[in-house]
């Protein structure tokens, strides 16, 4: 692996030479000439030339752009970044280092091919902020640019997403896109896709993008559910239920499941046998998604209650999730363990993770300040090797060594202390804390103890702005939950840097090391002096979870005596305790985003098939073929559903699928009762096609002209694939919810997921013919004064 970096650091080093040298060619060239070169790019593309073809003098034009238009000309190292991930890697350049300025080479390089390059972006502030600012650039080029997010005070639904994305380059944010391709395949036929290129994605923060989000789903919802009574019903019981014997808890505590013992006592509770079986599932359902709620989401960790809502937080910086809710029912089942009024439980309509979103690019790549210590799994699930890009000026903060105590108290109080002495010398401190709840806490100590401070979590995020731009000032105190995605403006204050830097105060080690490095990049930026150091206990969340088993016991004995132990802890076996806890949790956390992107597999392939014979309809000028074989598959399905098939049965279909206008006193209906399951096929199939070519012929007559006729037949099968697909994508999110619960009965989740998905859908493509049947079939068509006409579809 360090041979393979070596080797493209060495050829990045070349080319990033030859970049470099050109410089002097195009800075004695007048603005008139330096645009021009946009045009003998482009023509060099459409004359058979490849991107790699034009990438160093490309390269060598923006970064004299940007150096006429900005004011700031790339330097060697930024050089080394965009061609990184020009080569498709994850650039890995520590905070401050220019990354912004950085993706200018990449993306206009990408935008010189035409609209399908995407700069994706934290939040819509950075995605509009650098769109204007980095646009400067682009727009001066010759190449068009835009924010893919609404403007602030704009509604989402006000975007031209048909303009928006015709522009070359693309700033946008990972929600946003994921939510305009979904919807993009729900559009009608009068309505040409806009999303239609994906060839170049550059991911800032690509870490929190496709390793901290990968297990959430971006979910449209419809229609709501009609809403159960089980929500309450199952909070209320599962606080009667004991540990250890009614339910389990794993090491980790993130997965919880039922014993034999407390499904027998549930059983005996509701008054039910076979709680278990087909007849209850429902109701045990709801009982896991309880079980869930109680033990897996903590409050003031997961989500915070605001205004008598249950607001998610991303638990990687303690921001508030706008918008986000649990899906499959679990964001009720925790508003029911609140007390809350309990919402609407909508349909999934359409589904896709970030993980399946970014790799439909075919030039996918990336940059951050940590992804080293994740560089496997970028490679595994990505294809992306992670590129360390030497910074500019050399780092010269001070990482200290963890300091380890026995409890939460001794530890907050050996923080605050050296925060008090901090404070005495004016120099500006950072804490972290790993939840709000702690946050909380810490703000009320700092009081306690009358030092002024600045607080930083969910219930302060209108503020955030304000907040981190004064962090860097003399005598500053700032306590922020995770700063993950944070920090980016702190700027050091007068005298600061004499002082030793930004002190940054980490009290608790996070699950993963690469958030941990993200706090700490926070000080020493771009060669200023800065100095870290984490604060931690035996009582922390980490070492509860993924900590040895010697560890319980040792608590047990010291609880309450910690006087008996020097603190910090410093003895051999505390050393790397945390450490190895925390591999232990990254451990976990991959196994868990495979499994989530193996679940997602499933789903991918189905949405890529519903979708391709979507655009295959919608593109369409002849749906004969089509529709020859809906109407068989329908009368098929029929047959094989009825092997004793009786007039009623027959009359109910022709009645509900075909038309009730064709019946008549003269049709002769074939004598079903009498035809064995062999006869059936060859009797009655020919009966019920010959009375849909009828009906199919009088709906064409109400419709004479082809050209209607064959848009109201695209507009059927378009209706009936959109409703088989809702409802499908649906299915799959109650079917991962219950495959997940099957973990604990010794069955493979995945398989079993892998099982039902496949049946629910041949089920479903069924449900599609026999939908775009009655959609062809029952439809009313009603010719309007004006030629205009009006089509009323039969109720889904």
């Amino acid at each position: 692996m360090k041979l393979r970096e070596h080797l493209a650091l060495h050829k990045y080093v070349k080319l990033a030479k030859q970049v470099i040298a050109k410089r002097d060619i195009y800075r004695a060239m007048s603005d008139k000439e330096l645009k021009a070169q946009t045009r003998h790019f482009r023509e060099a593309l459409k004359s058979g030339k490849s991107l790699a073809s034009i990438m160093v003098p490309a390269f060598a034009v923006v970064r004299e752009a940007d150096r006429r238009v900005l004011g700031m000309e790339p330097f060697y190292e930024q050089v080394l970044g965009a061609l990184a991930m020009q080569f498709g890697n994850v650039a890995e350049m520590k905070t401050g280092e220019g990354k912004t300025l950085t993706a200018t080479m990449p993306m206009y390089l990408n935008g010189l091919a035409g609209p399908g390059a995407f700069l994706i972006t934290a939040n819509a502030y950075l995605a509009n902020r650098d769109a204007e600012d980095m646009g400067r650039v682009y727009r001066w080029l010759g190449v068009s640019v835009t924010a893919g997010v609404s403007k602030e005070g704009q509604e989402d639904e006000d975007r031209d997403v048909d303009d928006i994305y015709q522009h070359d380059i693309v700033y946008t944010t990972n929600s946003t896109l994921g939510f305009d391709y979904l919807l993009d395949n729900l559009s009608g036929p009068e309505k040409p896709k806009y999303l239609t290129h994906f060839r170049f994605a550059l991911l800032d923060e690509i870490d929190a993008v496709l390793l901290d989000m990968a297990q959430t789903p971006l979910v449209i919802s419809g229609a709501p559910r009609v809403q159960s009574n089980y929500f309450l019903l199952a909070a209320e019981v599962i606080p009667l239920l004991q540990a250890d014997r009614d339910y389990v808890l794993s090491d980790d505590k993130k997965k919880v499941w039922f014993t034999e013992a407390g499904i027998a006592l549930l059983e005996v509770y509701f008054g039910v046998y076979h709680l278990l079986s087909a007849k209850w599932r429902d109701l045990y359902r709801h009982l896991v998604l309880a079980l869930k709620a109680q033990f897996l989401f903590i409050r003031n960790r997961d989500y915070v209650v605001v205004d008598h809502e249950v607001k998610l937080l991303d638990i990687t910086n303690g921001r508030e999730l706008q918008g986000m809710r649990l899906e499959a029912g679990q964001h009720q089942a925790i508003e029911a363990k609140e007390h809350l009024p309990i919402s609407d439980q909508t349909r999934s309509m359409a589904s896709i993770t970030y993980q399946n979103l970014f790799r439909m690019f075919t030039h996918l790549c990336g940059m951050t300040g940590t992804a080293k210590t994740d560089a496997a799994e970028f490679r595994e699930s990505y294809h992306l090797d992670v590129v360390i890009i030497p910074t500019h000026k050399p780092n010269i903060r001070q990482d200290k060594p963890d300091r380890l105590f026995l409890d939460t108290e001794h530890k907050i109080y050996a923080s605050v202390d050296m925060v008090k002495q901090a404070y005495a010398e004016k120099r500006p401190v950072l804490i972290e804390t790993g939840s709000v709840t702690m946050s909380n806490l810490y703000s009320r100590v700092l009081l306690k103890a009358g030092i002024p401070h600045n607080l930083l979590n969910a219930r302060s995020a209108s503020k955030e702005a304000m907040i981190v731009k004064e962090a860097g000032q003399p005598g500053t105190i700032t306590v922020a939950t995770s700063m993950a995605g944070r920090g980016t403006d702190i700027h050091l204050g007068k005298g600061v840097v004499e002082k030793g830097g930004l002190l940054v105060i980490g009290t608790e080690r996070m699950d993963n090391a690469r958030i941990d490095n993200q706090l700490r990049g926070r000080a020493g930026r771009q060669g200023a002096p800065g100095e870290t150091v984490f604060f931690a206990s035996l009582e922390d969340r980490i070492l509860l979870e993924h900590g040895p088993n010697w560890l319980k016991k040792f608590r047990r004995k010291y609880r309450g005596h910690a006087e008996k132990l020097p603190q910090p802890l410093t003895g051999h076996r505390f050393r790397r305790l945390i450490n190895h806890a925390q591999a232990a949790s990254e451990r976990s956390g991959r196994d868990s985003r495979f499994q989530t992107l193996e679940f997602s597999e499933v789903m991918r392939i189905q949405r890529e098939t519903i979708y391709r014979t979507r655009d295959e309809i919608q593109a369409s000028q002849d749906l004969e073929a089509a529709v020859d074989k809906l109407l068989n598959r329908t009368i098929d399905e029929f047959l094989a559903d009825h092997h004793q098939l009786n007039e009623d049965q027959l009359m109910d279909f022709i009645l509900n699928v075909i038309s009730a206008q064709l019946i008549t006193d003269s049709m002769t209906i074939p004598a079903v009762e009498e035809l064995r399951p062999r006869q059936m096929k060859k009797t009655v199939k020919p009966f019920l096609r010959q009375l849909m070519d009828q009906q199919l012929q009088a709906q064409h007559q109400l419709l004479p002209s082809q050209d209607q006729f064959d848009y109201f037949e695209k507009v059927s099968l378009l209706k009936a694939l959109d409703t088989a697909w809702i409802e499908q994508v649906d299915t799959l999110q109650q079917l991962r919810s219950t495959a997940n619960s099957r973990a604990s009965a010794q069955h493979n989740p995945f398989f079993e997921y892998q099982k039902d998905a496949r049946e629910a859908f041949h089920r479903m493509t069924g449900d599609f013919a026999q939908r775009a049947v009655k959609n062809l079939m029952l439809s009313t068509i009603h010719k309007n004064p004006n030629g205009s006409v009006q089509v009323g579809f039969p109720e889904a």
